[in-house]
């Protein structure tokens, strides 16, 4: 069985209708999970202690969506070809 792994992230936003960071640089990594619903846990914690600032955000990416072990080529291997 594969493996589901998601990153908890976020940041403080441009504007809070985007999805844009004001600086890369101070993205906070809350960290690597192994199951969606841990990783939630992580997310809405995260969520609520920074709720007063509305420029804040936070996101769980997929990572296991990047590379399909099962395709002999993942587009993530294609996009460094």
């Amino acid at each position: 069985m594969a493996q589901r792994l998601h990153l908890v992230f976020g940041g403080e936003l441009v504007d809070p209708s985007k999805t844009v960071f004001s600086d890369v640089d101070k993205i906070h990594i809350v960290g690597m999970f192994p199951d969606y619903a841990s990783a939630h846990l992580a997310w809405k914690a995260e969520a609520q202690r920074t709720v007063d600032n509305a420029h804040m955000r936070y996101f769980i990416a997929h990572i296991h969506r990047l590379r399909d072990e099962e395709i002999s080529s993942s587009n993530t291997e294609e996009l460094g070809a």
